[in-house]
């Protein structure tokens, strides 16, 4: 599980452990962890470190000085190093040391953008996690020098950037970028993860996240601004049958989903709920997708809906242990009805889709006393807070926590990070997995599919929701990989290209995300 922490735990942490330890001692452990990061990344020029050119982008803050200490090491090992001092008063303990070490530091920036452009490795000290808002100048300008370096268009021919602790310009509690800012190849954190490197759109400018323990275990108070599992974690939540297990122990989920002009929803959703796990799924719908879902999925229970008029719904499904509403359901009244007769339940559901549509048009729907799980994208989610989706998007972790605690239920947020937050609760779970390959149709009915499946086994809400984004995402970037070509034999390091995919292949692809976890 990866730990992430805000600023003010961090910041306490930090002191704690400097009243322990000789003065700086902490800023040279966080040092030789950066320094090390670099010298592996410096591997692939020839020579090694030795003749590499770094250049260094320092402010004034404690970023700086972890730059310039870190900086020293390298230039001690044959690396040509220059720090451009752009802060009003760079740290001077690693300033000198960096001059001892044959380094160079400068306050010019006059030639700054040449410079960093002939870079190999541009190590981004600019602002620490104390950092808010965009850049301005002269750092904004010495951020689009870096990006132009790394994107191939400088002499190097794709300077690789490291940030420290995280890119400047990034709200480490939010991930929130208000403005211009670094966007790092890797990221070298030093202590404890912070959230804004874990969701977007700050997670998008970290790169990969290197973390440096330099001991604040010990001293972090309270609980975690948020969580992130890892495959093990999501292999310990998942039911696994025993020799007693029967259909029923295993659980039943109903799916109310599709209608004649979406049948397609119902078979993914039905399709992510069979391969989720759960021991029978009934499926509630019209006779289009009735029909769909019988030839897709012969296992499953159909109860086919009457167009219009009373209908109980409850009574003629038969028994069920979690509800998923929504996906491709339609919005008229009989819909709103189907939904209201679920919600009134003392069932878990999940609610998606056009379920969403019902419940901004209904808000007193909601809160229920019943554990409920909502999946709304950015979009979706506008429409229950009224507030603009593209706000949404630039403050993701900020906009679920308020949603959680306007509805009263637990908010599965979909995007390029899915943040999931429940009411009351001060630690969000984010996902780690995915590809933007998943945007596409119907990947959210499988998603919903699968997590109310999880629900039906027993997980609570937040864990289901988690659990299911981690295995979709998991399951898409199988899909997305394939097969290697034969004979095709990749360098360390290089990336599986990926391929489209549609919704029907993440449907395809669970079993083998599920024993990936397992593995």
């Amino acid at each position: 599980m990866r730990r992430a922490y805000q600023v003010a735990a961090v910041r306490s942490a930090e002191r704690a452990l400097m009243d322990l330890l000789p003065d700086g001692t902490l800023m040279r452990r966080a040092a030789a962890g950066l320094a090390s990061v670099c010298g592996s990344l410096l591997a692939r020029y020839p020579g090694h470190v030795y003749g590499a050119r770094v250049v260094i982008l320092t402010g004034s803050g404690d970023n700086g000085g972890d730059a310039l200490y870190a900086g020293a090491r390298l230039a001690r090992l044959g690396a040509a190093v220059t720090a451009l001092a752009a802060g009003s008063k760079v740290h001077a303990g690693g300033t000198a040391e960096l001059r001892a070490a044959g380094g160079r530091v400068t306050e010019d920036l006059s030639g700054a953008g040449d410079l960093i452009a002939r870079a190999d490795l541009i190590i981004d000290g600019l602002l620490g996690i104390g950092g808010r808002g965009g850049l301005r100048e002269p750092f904004a300008g010495l951020a689009a020098a870096a990006e132009a370096a790394r994107t191939g268009s400088g002499a190097s021919g794709g300077a690789t950037v490291v940030a420290v602790d995280l890119p400047s310009g990034i709200d480490a509690d939010t991930g929130a970028v208000d403005g211009p800012a670094v966007q790092a190849d890797v990221t070298v954190t030093f202590g404890v993860i912070k959230p804004g490197l874990l969701i977007d759109p700050g997670a998008g400018h970290a790169g990969t996240v290197e973390l440096i323990d330099i001991g604040l275990g010990p001293h972090l108070a309270g609980p975690p601004a948020a969580l992130a599992p890892q495959s093990g974690d999501i292999d310990g939540l998942l039911p696994r049958p025993g020799p007693e297990s029967d259909k029923y122990r295993r659980g039943v989920v109903g799916v109310l989903a599709g209608s004649d002009r979406f049948a397609g929803a119902a078979v993914l959703a039905t399709g992510g709920a069979v391969r989720g796990g759960a021991g029978m799924v009934r499926v509630v719908t019209a006779p289009v997708p009735a029909a769909a879902v019988r030839q897709v999925w012969p296992e499953a229970v159909l109860t086919v809906h009457p167009d219009h008029g009373d209908w109980d719904l409850i009574g003629s499904v038969g028994r069920v242990q979690a509800w998923v509403a929504g996906p491709g359901m339609g919005t008229d009244p009989d819909a709103v009805a189907r939904l209201a007769a679920i919600l009134r339940t003392d069932l878990p559901a999940l609610v998606d889709a056009d379920g969403l549509t019902i419940l901004s048009q209904n808000p007193d729907m909601l809160p229920r006393a019943a554990p409920t799980l909502i999946t709304p994208h950015a979009g979706e989610l506008s429409r229950l807070l009224g507030t603009d989706a593209a706000a949404i998007e630039a403050a993701r972790l900020e906009h679920a926590r308020r949603a959680a605690e306007q509805l009263g239920v637990t908010v599965l947020l979909k995007g390029s990070t899915t943040v999931v937050a429940s009411p009351g609760d001060p630690t969000v779970l984010v996902n780690p997995t995915g590809t933007p390959w998943l945007a596409t149709a119907g990947s959210g009915d499988v998603l919903s599919g699968l997590a109310g499946s999880l629900l039906a086994q027993g997980l609570d809400p937040a864990w289901a929701g988690v659990a299911a984004a981690y295995l979709h995402g998991l399951a898409a970037r199988l899909a997305a990989a394939g097969t290697r070509r034969p004979g095709r034999r990749r360098t360390a390091g290089e990336p599986v290209p990926e391929a489209p995919i549609a919704a029907f292949d993440v449907v395809r692809s669970l079993p083998a995300a599920i024993r990936a976890v397992d593995g």
